[in-house]
């Protein structure tokens, strides 16, 4: 019989590993003496380490033939002249853009490693505990930082977790570039914290229950938002079942303003917390359709057309009408507890707002009252809906809470505002004047759309007020790379204003492009990148007031343009394409996007882009025949390329095309079916030029009047 055989490998443990031993004890040796030398508290250790470490890996080993181990690993000869005196004080550059005339150029700080990834120095500053990496450094190794007792408490609170910075400095967990990574809007939208049940009252006011309860005016508003909840019978005060948990609410206040920036009313709104549901118990869908911004375009463009007059509705509590489908237990709300009963939750019968199932329950809730009362969803557009009645006609826009309608019937639209205002509570608010930003002029010869006061509001927000004024958004022949030279700025600051000016791109296509370019650029931003879009704020400050004008024209057919650059982008070669559409004289839908393939000649890049206008024009050729538009002939779409025209005609081309993706070539199909067609225009008259390119001031004025953008100033 074999006696089982003791295993002991204690040489696994550093207590027995002579060489890990070893290495460790001149590791702390190195960590104690970088501490002793200037004097460094201790709470420093971590970054002394990986100081320590970084030098050793360039110091010769004998075993290594005297070579350092980074040149083992690395294969080349590294220079040591870089190496500094652990805390020493360094004096760190200031960019130009930071500083004023009068103001240092430097900044003093303390010298407490390298960065392994760039060549740049990490500092720490000791007054604002901020630690920044640069480049630009004089290293005074003579001297050391002087501590004292407070200094040393207060740094040993903020060392490990660096607050978050703003301007040229950035947090020690913030220094390395981000990898890029790709999410779901799910994703997103999962692991917001609280800020996204406010995220649509973004501009509400900084104010909490305790400060609003002793003003009047925020009284009224709660009292009027609980008495809202109370008669549409939302809820009802019952026990906590077991295993339930109930979600907190929170109050949120909003001043409502007008077109001019005047407070027409005080809102207080209740928000449950919507972030701490959980999937498949607290909700399951979440998904809501609203009316896309090039449909309302279109829809001002209909009636400036037939000279109708467009008008505008808000629900009241629109989220209240919600039914919900699943159990959802809340808190009782601050201010409105019911006395003696504290510890009992309100069950949720119809949907608040922050719910993340609220926006769908009201949709689903209004989606079913236009069906039953003979209203036509459209099929190609979910929240526009039609109401024929013999040769009258309505259409009705919604987005969330906020309907826009019109039509060629007066009392059609009566009775709608009517049975509207007995069905939900309803406000009236008129003729359409100030929609989701968007300022609408209707006057005698047409309609005229702007956002001057957005553009104010993202021009106030990163203090570009004062800005000198430029022609173009963008310099001609200019190339960004996400190599290239400059610091790193603010990446959030920077996301924050791609995405305000994305938004203002719903009134002003002479900005798809600039924008579109630098939003390329999000993960990673550099000073260049910032300087090209402040530029588009200087041109903004400058064109304020710049709109599109929608006037009646006797050629009123969909007619569309498509352009493409070539190998665009110096990074990876793709080419932007580029199309407008217009009903009459003025544009109503854009697009300026970056290609998903590299291309291998001019013809195959408009080739390319012409495949995506044809795509787009089929989806509004339908949409429009659900509007009383129904286009009879072929819509014509206008490229400036011959050789692209013939190979989307002749499919016999085969060497030329046989490597294009096969979803490029539907629009063979569309032109064989007679669906579209394409005609060749000059690159001058081609509206969509500057979609795909950079233009100088003269074609880039006569771009926006082909567009149908004029100044309010000049209506």
């Amino acid at each position: 019989m074999k006696r089982n055989k003791e295993i002991s490998d204690s040489t696994i443990l550093t207590q027995q590993n002579g060489v890990a031993e070893r290495k460790n004890r001149t590791i702390l040796d190195l960590v104690r003496t970088m501490l002793k030398s200037n004097n460094v508290p201790k709470e420093f250790w971590a970054k002394v380490v990986q100081c320590a470490i970084y030098v050793k890996n360039r110091c010769p080993y004998a075993k290594l033939n005297e070579k350092t181990p980074q040149e083992v690993w690395s294969g080349r000869k590294l220079s040591v002249s870089h190496l500094k005196v652990f805390g020493s004080i360094a004096y760190g550059h200031v960019p130009a853009q930071q500083k004023n005339k009068l103001e240092d150029r430097s900044k003093k700080y303390m010298f407490i490693g390298y960065d392994e990834k760039t060549k740049a120095y990490r500092l720490f500053n000791p007054i604002t505990k901020k630690v920044i990496m640069s480049r630009d450094v004089q290293v005074d190794e003579e001297s050391e930082w002087k501590w004292n007792n407070s200094e040393k408490e207060s740094r040993s609170l903020e060392v490990d977790t660096p607050p978050a910075v703003r301007d040229h400095e950035t947090s020690d967990e913030e220094d390395e570039p981000l990898q890029p990574r790709a999410r779901s809007l799910q994703d997103i939208y999962n692991s917001t914290d609280e800020v996204h049940v406010v995220c649509f009252l973004a501009d509400s006011e900084d104010l909490n229950f305790e400060e609003a309860v002793q003003e009047e005016k925020w009284q009224i508003a709660m009292n009027e938002e609980i008495g809202a909840i109370e008669r549409n019978n939302t809820w009802e005060l019952t026990d906590l079942p077991k295993g339930a948990r109930p979600i907190g609410v929170k109050w949120v206040y909003k001043k409502k303003t007008n077109a001019e920036g005047e407070v027409e009313r005080y809102k207080a709104r209740l928000v449950v917390k919507g972030y701490k549901q959980k999937e498949g118990i607290d909700y399951d869908e979440v998904f809501a359709p609203v009316t896309r911004m090039e449909t309302i375009r279109l829809l001002i463009s209909l009636a400036a057309q037939h000279r109708w007059t467009i008008l505008q509705m808000d629900v009241k509590s629109a989220f209240l009408n919600g039914v919900l489908e699943e159990e959802v237990y809340v808190e009782q709300p601050l201010g409105y507890m019911r006395r003696g009963e504290e510890k009992k939750v309100l069950r949720l019968k119809k949907a608040l707002y922050g719910l993340k199932q609220a926006p769908r329950a009201w949709n689903e809730r209004i989606d079913t009252y236009f069906k039953k009362n003979g209203y036509e969803q459209c099929p190609y557009e979910h929240a526009l809906y039609i109401k024929k009645k013999g040769e009258d006609v309505m259409f009705i826009a919604l987005y969330v809470d906020d309907l826009i309608f019109t039509g060629n019937n007066a009392e059609l639209i009566e009775a709608f505002k009517e049975v509207m205002k007995k069905e939900f509570e309803m406000t009236d608010l008129g003729l359409m004047k100030y929609f989701l930003g968007l300022e609408v002029i209707q006057g005698k010869d047409g309609i005229f759309v702007s956002q001057e006061r957005y553009a104010e509001e993202v021009l106030k927000k990163f203090k570009m007020t004062s800005c000198n004024p430029v022609s173009t958004p963008m310099e001609p022949g200019t190339k960004l790379s996400k190599y290239a030279d400059g610091d790193r700025v603010d990446a959030s600051k920077y996301r924050s204003l791609i995405g305000s000016l994305r938004y203002l791109t719903n009134t002003r296509p002479d900005l798809m492009l600039s924008v579109g370019i630098a939003s390329r650029y999000m993960e990673e931003p550099r000073y260049t990148h910032w300087k090209a879009l402040k530029r588009i704020l200087r041109y903004v400050r400058g064109t304020v007031s710049l709109g599109l004008m929608y006037t009646r024209t006797d050629d009123y057919r969909l007619v569309g343009y498509s352009d493409s650059d070539w190998c665009g982008d110096v990074d990876d070669q793709k080419s932007t394409s580029g199309y407008v559409f217009f009903m009459g004289s003025t544009a109503f839908t854009w697009l300026s996007k970056k290609q998903p393939i590299v291309t291998l000649s001019t013809c195959e890049a408009e080739y390319v882009a012409a495949s995506w206008s044809v795509c787009h024009a089929v989806w509004l050729r339908n949409l429009l025949s659900k509007l009383e538009l129904k286009q009879e002939k072929g819509t014509v779409i206008r490229v400036d390329n011959k050789s692209a025209i013939e190979l989307a005609k002749n499919p016999i081309n085969h060497e030329r095309s046989k490597h294009i993706d096969v979803r490029f070539h539907f629009i063979r199909e569309q032109v064989k079916e007679g669906n579209v067609e394409l005609e060749h225009v000059e690159s001058r008259a081609q509206a969509a030029y500057m979609f795909t390119k950079s233009l100088p001031f003269s074609l880039f004025e006569n771009n926006k009047m082909i567009l149908g953008m004029k100044d309010k100033k000049n209506i």
